[in-house]
């Protein structure tokens, strides 16, 4: 519900500030007042076109500011728009910038304007639609869900492929990269560290021998005594004196040592053998484990989880055919399910426009448009998507599309008539022009329609005729008057006998007419609103 409204700069409104309450609310005031304007303000506030003639003579930009209560548990939103002399304008939603979208989003979900105004939900095909299948009792999900359904078939499809010599082509490279991973037959992630330290003892072994021989014979000996001879020599002179036991013993440790070593170096020695043909081995097959990493990944550990995963694509492609044939069974008997769930709905709402047309009409003849015909075109075959509501408001006219009525005040009543009917709309709806071309007992017909809508939305009417205002439930004045040379319009809330004296001046063009006020007075009291006088 709009719960405040803030204007600056637009027209001849200088700076108003209007507080809004739930039911129906009549904006009335002489002609030329501004009270359209307020509907102006309201229509840029959800989204609607900017006209830089609007901006205040003398001022740089309009701004216009609404407070509204959210719905239940959920506080406020408050939408903000400001219309430069030039430039661009800005919007904002909840003291943050927004995109004229977004203010358009949730203006629709907030605000409904009729009249001559382009922001109407019910002008749009997929309004219209939601509205025959509300009216009608239509249930969607089954056409929802079966339609998912079949999306996630083409989905399955389209990562198959559609082309069965590209999937052929895909499977011979496969094939051809397993076969590839399968001869190389990698015995482990590490093998290619192992064979690199091969390579090395291999490429380095005339050296080796070489060095551990020497080191052999350093301690053994060859053409002279060795060095363990010498330290042998040394342990037994040491071992003739009891004072020199110690060092004795330091030394056999040291003699056993080298002895070992010695050993190992002998053994060693006799490991290192030149064998290029063993090299050769080893330097083909890393450069074989080379160029598949290369194709694979980083490492060898790649080229194993590349085998894992080619083999499952191999799997996957050679079932496809199977697979294919499958998915597209169960989609031609989605398909067939969809086309009947399809029909029920296109029955439904072909068999509930007739009846919500005529139901509509009630009210339009009610409403003062009383040769009016309304009628609700779905096209004859399949679901009916293309809904289209149309209106012939006078007698010998074409019946047209709702957006083409050139008469605001017949559109609004049109709109008017299918609120009656539809209870699914925004919250806050807004009426101008509606008393356009009626009067007497039609005005009191719209007045009390207007009432009706008011006790489950708030209703906000721009209306020049007493009957309508005197079935609202709150009532404001839009004066204007001059302040400094300059034209300002204010407003101002009516209640009790100021009341009387603005639906006086409604019904005589006299607000301080005695007669008139005993006709304002009598009007509320036919009307059942002499609670708020």
């Amino acid at each position: 519900m709009l719960g405040e409204l803030r204007v600056r700069e637009l027209g001849v409104i200088e700076d108003v500030d209007i507080v809004f309450g739930p039911g129906m609310t009549a904006i009335t005031g002489e002609t030329g007042a501004g009270k359209t304007l307020v509907v102006e303000a309201l229509e840029l506030l959800v989204g609607g076109r900017v006209d830089a003639a609007m901006v205040r003579s003398g001022a740089e930009e309009t701004t216009v500011e609404g407070r509204f209560s959210a719905t239940e548990g959920e506080g406020e939103v408050i939408l903000a728009r400001t219309v430069p002399r030039a430039g661009r304008s800005r919007a904002e939603i909840d003291g943050k910038m927004a995109p004229l979208a977004a203010l358009e989003e949730a203006g629709r979900d907030l605000v409904d304007l009729y009249g001559q105004h382009a922001h109407q939900s019910l002008l749009r095909p997929a309004t219209q639609r939601a509205a025959l299948d509300q009216f009608a009792g239509v249930d969607l999900e089954p056409v929802r869900a079966l339609r998912h359904e079949i999306a996630a078939c083409d989905g399955e499809l389209v990562a198959i492929g559609g082309d069965a010599r590209q999937r052929q082509r895909e499977l011979d490279l496969l094939r051809f990269e397993a076969d590839e991973i399968a001869a190389a037959k990698v015995t482990s992630a590490d093998e290619d560290t192992a064979l690199a330290t091969e390579e090395e003892t291999l490429r380095a072994a005339t050296a080796l021998r070489d060095a551990v021989t020497l080191a052999y014979e350093t301690l053994e000996g060859g053409a002279r005594p060795g060095a363990l001879a010498d330290l042998g020599g040394s342990l037994e002179a040491l071992g003739r004196h009891e004072l020199l036991a110690a060092y004795a013993g330091r030394l056999r440790g040291l003699v056993a040592e080298l002895t070992d070593l010695s050993t190992d170096l002998r053994r060693a020695a006799e490991g290192f053998e030149e064998n290029p043909v063993r090299l050769e081995e080893v330097r083909a097959r890393r450069q074989l484990l080379h160029n598949l990493v290369r194709k694979h990944g980083d490492e060898l550990a790649d080229v194993l989880a590349a085998a894992v995963r080619v083999a499952g694509r191999i799997a996957e492609l050679e079932n496809t055919d199977a697979r294919r044939a499958e998915i597209e069974a169960r989609r031609e008997r989605l398909a067939g399910e969809l086309a009947a769930a399809e029909a029920v709905v296109g029955d439904a709402r072909r068999a509930a426009a007739p009846e919500l047309a005529t139901t509509v009409e009630r009210h339009l003849h009610n409403l003062g448009l009383v040769r009016a015909r309304l009628a609700v075109s779905v096209p004859p075959e399949g679901i009916g998507d293309e809904v289209e509501f149309l209106l012939a408001a006078n007698p010998g006219e074409a019946a047209l599309p709702l957006a083409k009525v050139a008469s605001g005040g017949e559109l609004a009543r049109a709109m008017l008539a299918l609120r009656l009917v539809l209870t699914a709309m925004p919250p806050t709806l807004v009426f101008d022009e509606v008393d356009a071309g009626i009067g007497g007992e039609a005005a009191l017909a719209v007045g009390a329609a207007l009432a009706e809508l008011g006790a489950d939305h708030q209703v906000l009417v721009v209306t020049h005729l007493a009957q309508i205002a005197a079935c609202a439930d709150n009532h404001l004045v839009v004066e204007k008057r001059e302040e400094g040379a300059r034209t300002i319009a204010r407003v101002r809330p009516v209640a009790g006998h100021d009341r009387v004296i603005e639906l006086s001046r409604m019904l005589s063009g006299h607000p301080e007419s005695e007669v008139a006020h005993e006709h304002a007075a009598e009007l509320l009291e036919k009307v059942g609103v002499h609670r708020f006088s």
